[in-house]
C-alpha cells in the first residue's frame, strides 16, 4: 500500500503533503510486506513531467493491496528537454538499461506530444518499441496510456490512429460493458474520463487487433480495453490519472497561446468540464483580454484561483478502482523474483485463469 522514498525525487514530499503514506527505505527495511516494483515510463513534455509522475504515483500508492511499492521513473534520450526538465531526469530518473538489467513487476507507459501524423516518424518511435518489446516479454503487466495506447496498437497490432479533425477535450461518461472482468470488478458501471486528444482508435479496431474492450463512451469512444489474455496489456485511451485542475491548466495554456499570437482562434471550452458560474468568469476574462491584445496593453492575470476551486472531480475514484485491481492482479501472479515474471503453474497466456 505505501510508496517507499528510495529516491529523493520531489514528488514523494508532494505526496506526503497530501496525506499518502510514504515510508522512508530504513522502515520499509523493517516491515514485513512484499515489494513491487513498478516502471513509469514518462515521455510527457516538460511542462507535465512532474504532475505526470505524482498523477500515477498517487493512483499506483492509493491501490489496495499490502505491498510496498517502489517506482522506478525513466525517459527516452531522444525526447527534447529543456534545461530544468533535462536536470530533474538526471537527477531523479532512472536509465532503460539500469531497469532491463533489474527487472520490473509492471510498467505504465505515458502519452507524450508529438509532431507527426504518423508516429513511425517520431524520433522516439524505435527506443519505444523497444522497450515494448521487452516489456512484452519480461514484464507481467503493462499499462498503456493514451499515446502510447497507440503505438501499440499500430506497432504490434497494424491498427494506426486516426485523426478526428478536432481536439476531443473534457469530462465524457463512459459505461462499463464487460462487468464479468476483474479489472472493473466493484467499479461503477457508469464513470467519467477526462479525454484530451486529436486521434482516436475505434472500437472496430480494437476489435480487429483481437482485443477487449472494457468500458466506452457513446462520445468519446473506448477508454478501456485489454489484450486478449485478458491481462497482459491494460490499454486506456482518457485520462484517469488527471489531476481535478488538469484541463483548466490546459485551457489555459491554450488561451496564453492565443493572447501571444501563437494560436488564431480562442480556445473553446472543455466539454461538460466547467460549471455555469466558472463558465460566466472565462467568457468575462476572454473579453478583457481580446480588448488588451487589441490595444496593445498588458495581458490580465487569467483568473486560475477563481476558477479551481469550483471544479468537481469525478473520476478520480473510478481510475483509484481499476488501478488498484490491476495492481492487485500483479501482486497475485508475480513471483517474488522479480526477474521471474509468472509464478509456477500460472499460464502466461491466460495469467487470470480468465479461460476457465
Amino acid at each position: 500500500m505505501p510508496l517507499v522514498a528510495h529516491n529523493p525525487l520531489p514528488t514523494f514530499e508532494r505526496l506526503r503533503s497530501e496525506g499518502q503514506t510514504v515510508l522512508e527505505p530504513e522502515r520499509a527495511a523493517h516491515q514485513d510486506i512484499r515489494a513491487l516494483h513498478v516502471g513509469l515510463l514518462n515521455m510527457m513534455p516538460d511542462a507535465a513531467l512532474a504532475a505526470t509522475e505524482r498523477q500515477f504515483y498517487r493512483l499506483v500508492g492509493e491501490s489496495n493491496p499490502i505491498a510496498q511499492f517502489y517506482m522506478h521513473p525513466f525517459t527516452l534520450r531522444q525526447l527534447p528537454r529543456g534545461a530544468s526538465a533535462q536536470r530533474h531526469v538526471e537527477e531523479f530518473y532512472e536509465s532503460f538499461e539500469q531497469l532491463r538489467e533489474a527487472g520490473l513487476d509492471a510498467l505504465i507507459i505515458t502519452g507524450a506530444n508529438v509532431s507527426h501524423p504518423d508516429l513511425a516518424q517520431e524520433q522516439f518511435w524505435e527506443p519505444l518499441i523497444e522497450v515494448i518489446d521487452w516489456a512484452m516479454e519480461n514484464v507481467t503487466s503493462v499499462l498503456c496510456s493514451c499515446l502510447a495506447t497507440h503505438a501499440v496498437l499500430q506497432f504490434h497490432h497494424g491498427q494506426k490512429r486516426r485523426p478526428l479533425g478536432f481536439k476531443r477535450w473534457g469530462v465524457y461518461p463512459h459505461r462499463v460493458v464487460d462487468r464479468s472482468h476483474p479489472l472493473v470488478n466493484d467499479v461503477n458501471t457508469l464513470f467519467d474520463v477526462p479525454h484530451s486528444r486529436f486521434n482516436d482508435i475505434s472500437r472496430a479496431q480494437f476489435e480487429q487487433a483481437g482485443l477487449h474492450v472494457l468500458a466506452e463512451s457513446d462520445e468519446a469512444g473506448v477508454h478501456l480495453a485489454v489484450s486478449n489474455d485478458g491481462f497482459r496489456v491494460v490499454y486506456f485511451q482518457g485520462h484517469p490519472e488527471y489531476d481535478t485542475v488538469s484541463l483548466l491548466k490546459e485551457y489555459k495554456r491554450e488561451v496564453m497561446r492565443f493572447a501571444r499570437w501563437q494560436r488564431e482562434d480562442y480556445a473553446p471550452f472543455p466539454d461538460q468540464y466547467f460549471g455555469a458560474q466558472a463558465r460566466a468568469i472565462l467568457d468575462e476574462y476572454r473579453g478583457r483580454l481580446l480588448s488588451a491584445r487589441d490595444r496593445g496593453a498588458e495581458i490580465p492575470e487569467f483568473p486560475e484561483q477563481m476558477i479551481s476551486h469550483q471544479l468537481n472531480n469525478t473520476w478520480h475514484d473510478t481510475a483509484e478502482a481499476i488501478v488498484g485491481n490491476w495492481i492487485g492482479k500483479v501482486y497475485q501472479v508475480t513471483s517474488s523474483d522479480r526477474r521471474v515474471p509468472f509464478m509456477d503453474g500460472v499460464d502466461p497466456s491466460d495469467p487470470l485463469g480468465l479461460r476457465g
